[in-house]
């Protein structure tokens, strides 16, 4: 194939304008893969990292109906539990009502435990623990707003009145990263007892629970065994893996997966066909030039390596060029939707998954052009003329 490479590029070069034009073509529908793709990412991301030995204990009727806080202690004297910590929607903007953002209100050192993957330096972490007023604040989010430790943040919660108001004033203590590149680091966490002490209301409540189990295996069998403990009390329990949880989140948004796929496929279609017919007119002006070859000595398994080789070129180009304008410009859009999906970034699977798809769009273009220049007969093509 490479010996054919001069011969590929000088058939490419005979008309620039079509040439530039597919190849632009071809190149904008991967830049729309690749941004799809880092979306797709953004919002599962967290799903796919959910722990497996982690379940969501949440009121029964629905999440936004709060739960008692002496349930943690009965929750922790199930068999097979581990650790029990728990998490609280707080509703936060900042600056503006554009600007939501993910902030929870959290038992510090259980919380820590329970999620190992938010890495704190020690010395942080301890300055967090001491600090009752203070918050952590993901990555990703501090630089979307350019927070850094130390910096005094005003957040106004949407559901919650403290000793001024609904503005709550939080000293960063440390801002976190998660092991995982595509995890989340785009939370803000405080301590719940300031929490709890500082709110006018609803006082010693909280969002939901999370349990980790000893063994993941019992893990359907633990959750029934803690919805039992609260069967006909007030306020009854659902108990689920935390990949369920996290996923009905995620699917609050519709499906993103079927979303990305269906214009996926309607792009790449579309690419098909222009790329198809460019190739398709190549051959048909190079007619008299095949027979040449075919004169020459060229068998027909040649010609048609040729011609598919045009395509895989072609195609390559415009997937490179593609692939790197959605890098850049997914490192540009990642500062700004830090604060909303953390996982907004190109994976080694989707880069993989690209590189077949040049393969495949090359191939499937090139075939039919490259099959009628092989079974080109050289009587035939030089009557042309």
């Amino acid at each position: 194939m490479l010996r054919f490479l001069p011969l590929i590029i000088a058939n490419l070069r005979r008309r620039k304008l079509r040439t530039l034009f597919t190849l632009l073509s071809v190149a904008v529908a991967f830049l729309l893969y690749g941004l799809l793709a880092a979306v797709r990412n953004g919002f599962e991301a967290n799903v796919q990292v959910a722990g497996i030995d982690r379940l969501i204990t949440m009121h029964k009727v629905s999440i936004v109906q709060p739960l008692p806080l002496s349930y943690q202690a009965q929750i922790a004297a199930v068999p097979g539990v581990r650790l029990v910590t728990h998490a609280t929607w707080f509703g936060a903007r900042y600056q503006n009502e554009r600007n939501e953002l993910t902030v929870y209100p959290v038992p510090a050192e259980s919380y820590l435990q329970m999620y190992p993957e938010y890495r704190l330096a020690p010395a942080d972490k301890a300055r967090w623990l001491r600090d009752r007023g203070g918050a952590i604040v993901g990555r990703s989010l501090a630089r979307a707003y350019g927070w850094k430790t130390g910096d005094r943040i005003p957040l106004r919660s949407d559901i919650f009145a403290g000793k001024n108001g609904y503005v709550w004033d939080f000293l960063i203590d440390a801002i976190y990263d998660n092991k995982d590149p595509s995890g989340d680091t785009s939370s803000i966490f405080f301590h719940y007892d300031y929490f709890d002490e500082s709110r006018t209301s609803q006082k010693g409540i909280v969002g939901w629970y999370i349990v980790q189990v000893a063994d993941p295996g019992r893990a359907a069998e633990i959750g029934r065994a803690i919805d039992a403990r609260f069967a006909n009390s007030s306020a009854e329990t659902k108990t689920g893996t935390e990949q369920a949880f996290l996923q009905s989140f995620a699917d609050q948004t519709g499906d993103i997966g079927a979303i990305v796929v269906s214009i996926g496929i309607a792009v790449f279609f579309t690419m098909l066909l222009v790329t198809a017919n460019t190739m398709a007119q190549s051959v048909r002006e190079r007619t008299n030039e095949l027979a040449v070859l075919k004169t020459l000595g060229y068998g027909d398994g040649q010609v048609l390596a040729l011609v598919v080789g045009e395509a895989l070129v072609l195609t390559g180009l415009g997937g490179l060029l593609g692939t790197c304008a959605a890098e850049l410009a997914i490192r540009r859009l990642g500062v700004s939707l830090g604060q909303y999906m953390s996982g907004f970034l190109l994976t080694q699977k989707a880069l993989a998954l690209a590189a077949l798809l040049v393969l495949a769009l090359g191939l499937v273009a090139g075939a039919l052009p490259a099959l009628r220049a092989s079974r080109l007969r050289i009587v035939d093509a030089l009557a042309r003329r």
